[in-house]
């Protein structure tokens, strides 16, 4: 065989190979080499941002649904419907519980706790994302409660001891002298009863301890921190004001339940408000205040990590999200 001819017999049985191998790749079933289970679980709830020389660790304690078109109050259903459906959800909503974690420096101050074991199996991750966040609840020098419902106070607690065994716990001497007295507890609504013994239960430890203790009025509870009161959620509500180096943060606990809503409509309550009227004023003001004042603000319940802005939209209100940072304060 010549060698023009063997070389033309090679490119044609190269040409015959490649086309077989083309036609069988179409034809034949292909093995799935990537095929895996589901993993179905989400990573670690923190998410970190630096507020001035403050570093701020937002925490997840749990998502949890939340029966808005019960809950929900001076609304009708057909404008919940409606606001839901805006924003690419239905009821019942998978409602964040946040909680804020103050890296001041000086002191390690967590503003609420989550819910623990209070609402089951959906919640009490709080301490499981401090320390993945790279703390330990033993350095916690402080926590500040925005008031004493079971979502923010019951993650005080582990099987009846201090989860923050080194912690001073603060909250309103409004929000104290409504919730731990038993008294109380006979004149409110039959749904909350089972929120004064959660409150009580879960101070305890703190009381016995001597490391309970309740604040009055706007008062700067340590350098960069102050208490702003907003009642009628509770008795005695409470934001709290981190400033650092010009830089503001405005935690305001439950001035909003479900953003969908009452930022559309900041005259809706929810049925655990204590005094509605008074919860509206003081929404209204908060949305005022950090709108006016470009606060970034640390919500209890909007959508993890529960960190954004506030903007004017007519009578409305919009959420504007933190802009994610892969490493903050670079």
């Amino acid at each position: 065989m010549s060698e023009l001819i063997q070389r033309r017999w090679l490119m044609y049985f190269g040409l015959w190979c490649a086309l077989t191998v083309s036609v069988g790749a179409s034809l034949w079933p292909r093995a799935a080499w990537a095929a895996a289970p589901r993993v179905g679980t989400q990573g670690p709830g923190f998410y970190r941002i630096m507020v001035g020389g403050f570093e701020v660790t937002a925490l997840l304690d749990g998502t949890h649904p939340f029966p808005i078109d019960t809950v929900v109050q001076g609304v009708p259903k057909s404008e919940i419907a409606h606001d839901l459906s805006r924003d690419f959800l239905q009821a019942p909503v998978q409602g964040s519980i946040n909680a804020f974690l103050i890296n001041t420096g000086a002191k390690l101050i967590l503003i609420d706790t989550g819910a623990g074991v209070l609402y089951g199996d959906c919640c009490g991750r709080l301490a499981g994302n401090l320390r993945a966040a790279g703390y330990q609840p033993e350095q916690v020098d402080e926590v500040l409660l925005t008031h004493l419902h079971k979502d923010h106070v019951g993650g005080v607690i582990v099987n009846g001891a201090m989860a923050f065994p080194n912690a001073v716990v603060r909250v309103s001497q409004a929000e104290s002298d409504y919730w731990l007295n038993p008294a109380n507890q006979s004149k409110a609504p039959a749904f909350l009863s089972s929120f004064f013994d959660a409150a009580i239960a879960s101070v305890a430890p703190y009381v016995t301890a001597g490391r309970f203790k309740p604040f009055s009025g706007d008062v700067e509870l340590d350098p960069g921190v102050r208490a702003i009161a907003l009642p009628g959620h509770t008795p005695g509500h409470t934001a709290y004001l981190v400033q650092s180096d010009s830089k503001d943060l405005l935690v305001w606990g439950d001035v909003i339940h479900v953003a969908a809503i009452q930022l559309q409509n900041p005259t809706a309550s929810v049925e655990y408000d204590t005094d509605a009227a008074a919860a509206r004023r003081s929404r209204r003001y908060a949305l005022k205040l950090a709108a006016d004042k470009h606060y970034l603000v640390g919500a209890a319940h909007i959508a993890f990590p529960g960190l954004g802005h506030i903007r004017k939209n007519g009578d409305a209100y919009d959420w504007v999200p933190v802009n994610y940072e892969a490493e903050p304060g670079h």
